[in-house]
C-alpha cells in the first residue's frame, strides 16, 4: 500500500473529530485509530446496536469523549470533521425496528449535514454495498444505480442509505458542502457483535458452541469480506483527501466466497461443526464484489489482510470472547 505522501504530513494538524455510532463495530476501531493520530474524538451513540463495551478502554482518554444521543435529534457541537457511521448495519438490528432505522438513515443524515453546515465541517457518510441491491452488473461499479427492492423488508436500510446519499450530494450542491460518501462492503473483524445476524459472527459463534452452521439457500450466493482494519484505512484516506474527491466510492475486498466455501473455511479452523440449510431470506442479494478501481486510483487504498488471516483474528478475538461471557 503507497506510503502517505510528505506534504500530507508537513500539513498534519490535531482536529476535533465527532464519530457517530462510535460504540459500534467499525466505529470503535475507528475511533481508536484517530486517537492514535493525535485527534480529538467526540462519539455519539445512542447504543441501539454499539455497546458500552467496545469503547470502555477509552474512558479517562483526555482526548475522548463520550455523549449518549440519538442522531434522529439535532446537535450542537464544535467539530472539525465528522464520520457519519451513525444506523444499525445488521438484519438483526435494522429489521427490528425498520421505521428508527429509515430514520436514523434519513433524519439522521440531515441532522449530521445541517451540523456541518453550521461549523464548516467536512462529512463522511459510511453508505453500503446494500445500495446496489441484488446487482445485475457484476462485479459492482460506483456507476451502477441499483437493483433495489422499495417495499421488502431489508428496504428500511437499503432505501434509507440511498436517501442518506441523496442528501449528502444535495448538500454538496446547494450548499458546497465538502462530503465523502464510502459504500462499504461485507466488513468483519475483532468487535463484532455475536448476536448480530451476519454471516461471519454467525458462523463463528456457531461453530465455537458447537451448533450447526446455518447455510442459507444452497450456500452458492457470494460476498466478498473485508477486514476491519482494511475499511478504516480506507475511511481514513477518503475523508483525507482532495476536497474534489465526494464518491461515492466502493471500500471492499474484491475476493468473493460463496457462502459455503466461508462455511468450510471456519470448519477448517473450528472442528465439528455440521451445515444446515435453511430457506434463503426475501431480496437476499445473489453476488456481491466491489470494483475497486476507484479506491485504488484516488486514495492509493486496497485491502492487505486476506480472507484466512482475518478469520484467524476473528476466531481468536471470539473464543476470548464467549470464554469471558461464559465466565
Amino acid at each position: 500500500m503507497p506510503e502517505i505522501p510528505v506534504e500530507a504530513i508537513a500539513n498534519y494538524r490535531p482536529r476535533r473529530i465527532l464519530v457517530t455510532g462510535g460504540a459500534g463495530f467499525i466505529g470503535s476501531l475507528l475511533t481508536r485509530r484517530l486517537l492514535d493520530a493525535g485527534h480529538e474524538v467526540l462519539v455519539v451513540d445512542n447504543f441501539y446496536s454499539g455497546t458500552r463495551g467496545n469503547i470502555e478502554d477509552l474512558q479517562g482518554e483526555p482526548r475522548f469523549e463520550l455523549m449518549r444521543h440519538d442522531v434522529t435529534f439535532p446537535l450542537y457541537v464544535e467539530v472539525d470533521e465528522i464520520y457519519h457511521l451513525a444506523c444499525p448495519a445488521s438484519p438483526v438490528f435494522y429489521q427490528r425496528d425498520p421505521v428508527q432505522t429509515t430514520k436514523t438513515c434519513v433524519h439522521g443524515s440531515i441532522n449530521m449535514l445541517g451540523l456541518a453546515k453550521r461549523t464548516g465541517a467536512k462529512i463522511l457518510l459510511a453508505s453500503t454495498s446494500e445500495v446496489y441491491g441484488d446487482p445485475a452488473m457484476h462485479p459492482q461499479e460506483e456507476s451502477y444505480w441499483g437493483n433495489v427492492n422499495p417495499i421488502g423488508i431489508r428496504s428500511c436500510y437499503d432505501e434509507g442509505k440511498r436517501c442518506a446519499e441523496t442528501l449528502f450530494f444535495d448538500y454538496f450542491r446547494q450548499h458546497q458542502l465538502r462530503i465523502k460518501v464510502a459504500r462499504i462492503f461485507n466488513t468483519y473483524g475483532p468487535r463484532m457483535a455475536a448476536d448480530d445476524g451476519r454471516v461471519v459472527s454467525n458462523f463463528i459463534v456457531q461453530a465455537l458452541t458447537g451448533q450447526p452452521l446455518t447455510v442459507f439457500g444452497d450456500g452458492q450466493q457470494t460476498r466478498s469480506f473485508c477486514y476491519v482494519d482494511d475499511i478504516v484505512e480506507g475511511m481514513i484516506r477518503l475523508m483525507n483527501s482532495p476536497d474534489d474527491v465526494t464518491g461515492p466510492i466502493n471500500l471492499g475486498n474484491p475476493g468473493e466466497f460463496t457462502m459455503l466455501e466461508l462455511a468450510k473455511k471456519v470448519t477448517a479452523l473450528v472442528d465439528g461443526p455440521d451445515i444446515e440449510y435453511r430457506p434463503l431470506p426475501a431480496d437476499d442479494p445473489s453476488r456481491r464484489k466491489p470494483d475497486i478501481a476507484k479506491a485504488v486510483q484516488l486514495l492509493g487504498w486496497e485491502p492487505t489482510v486476506a480472507l484466512d488471516e482475518g478469520l484467524d483474528h476473528t476466531v481468536a478475538y471470539f473464543r476470548e470472547h464467549l470464554a469471558s461471557a461464559l465466565g
